[in-house]
């Protein structure tokens, strides 16, 4: 079986590199189910991008497949990206919501001779599972990372971390306790929880018998982070002063009119709010709304793929629209550019973004309704945990 997926997937690398009039772009995400809105900005953003460049790069059109995995499924993420290079005949491989995803996808891509572009799955590690990945999302260790300096800074010296038990919870994690430590705090209690996790109350029991001032989470935006900073509420925790820190996974946009007064206040860090102030966001959010149909449901997965096709056309560009994974991903180590949420910039060597991150407080916007304010920028930000994905 093995012998035969190899097999076919060089002839169909060989007869679409001869063709090379239509490049096919296959997209892994959740398109329904629990997280179908993630799924919703990954084609929002792309649509965005494609609405605002065209559908065209040199002579060759690009057209977009997408395939459904509708919560972390590691074995049907694989089935679908096989499908997708054998059958369908795509060049490159983008999207992945869930880390557990992105990792299953990586072992076929120098055998189908594809690039995997990763507009959202956030463990540091999987740029090392593949020389043919390239990320224009974040990581949890990047966006985890400048909210324990904050934290310590708040005047907090003891926290309790709560986490998503899988790769980009372990990472947001051991992420904040290194920065935290560094500062002169201490982490006096670590709980992860399973992914299904969905009764916050005896969690948030353990954080007030903690006798931490505060508590740094990661959960994986969607149904869970709203159920989290309702249950924050409804406890007590907000009312006990017992702080809460976050990477921006916590408070996407498109909760915060559920979230309301709940998440007044609350702080976290970040590479893009939907309200950054630059010309470039300004046409961004103009388009994915359209595209998007309800801008009050945009959110970050949508800059990820945004961004994503800009790497996925300058890639097209560098190979004349011809199939050849290293030469499209050499095309864009250390490429730049000026994205909707920043100066950002693909790293020559680890092949995941720069990028700024952004302190952000949850606030009333101009038009009442609540935003994640950026309120101070850390510049030019790398990945701090490849050292420790080594």
């Amino acid at each position: 079986m093995k012998r035969f997926l190899g097999a076919a997937i060089a002839a169909l690398a060989m007869s679409v590199s001869a063709e090379a009039a239509t490049i096919k772009v296959g997209v892994v995400g959740p398109f329904s189910g629990p997280f179908a809105l993630q799924g919703k900005n990954f084609k929002a953003g792309i649509d965005a991008y494609m609405a605002v460049n065209g559908a065209k790069v040199g002579d060759n059109d690009v057209e977009i497949i997408y395939r459904d995995v509708p919560q972390a499924d590691p074995a049907q993420s694989k089935a679908l990206a096989q499908e997708l290079i054998v059958k369908e005949g795509v060049q490159y491989l983008a999207g992945f919501y869930f880390t557990p995803d992105a990792m299953a996808a990586t072992p076929i891509l120098q055998q189908g001779n594809v690039p995997m572009v990763v507009m959202n799955a956030a463990t540091s590690a999987i740029v090392t599972k593949s020389p043919y990945v390239v990320r224009t999302s974040f990581t949890t260790w990047q966006t985890s990372t400048p909210i324990a300096q904050v934290a310590k800074d708040a005047g907090v010296d003891k926290v309790i971390t709560v986490v998503s038990d899988y790769g980009p919870g372990v990472d947001a994690e051991n992420a904040f306790k290194a920065g935290f430590e560094k500062a002169g705090g201490k982490v006096v209690e670590a709980i992860r929880m399973p992914l299904s996790t969905n009764d916050f109350s005896p969690i948030m029991q353990r954080i007030k018998d903690s006798g931490a001032g505060a508590v740094f989470a990661f959960l994986p935006s969607g149904p869970t982070t709203l159920g989290f900073v309702k249950a924050y509420n409804q406890n007590g925790l907000k009312t006990a002063g017992i702080k809460i820190f976050s990477p921006g996974d916590l408070t996407q946009e498109s909760d915060l009119p559920a979230l309301g007064e709940a998440a007044a206040g609350v702080q976290t860090t970040f590479h893009y709010a939907v309200s950054h102030d630059s010309p470039e966001n300004k046409a961004f959010v103009e388009a994915a709304s359209k595209a998007i149909g309800n801008p009050a449901e945009l959110s970050f997965p949508a800059v990820g793929a945004y961004d994503g096709m800009h790497v996925i056309y300058k890639m097209i560009e560098a190979t004349g629209g011809k199939q050849d994974a290293k030469k499209a991903v050499d095309a864009v180590k250390g490429l730049s550019w000026t994205s909707p949420r920043g100066p950002v910039s693909i790293d020559a060597e680890s092949r995941h973004i720069t990028q700024n991150i952004y302190l952000r407080e949850v606030t009333k916007g101009p038009d009442g309704a609540y935003i994640n304010k950026e309120i101070k920028t850390f510049e030019r930000q790398g990945d701090p945990g490849l050292a420790a994905a080594k």
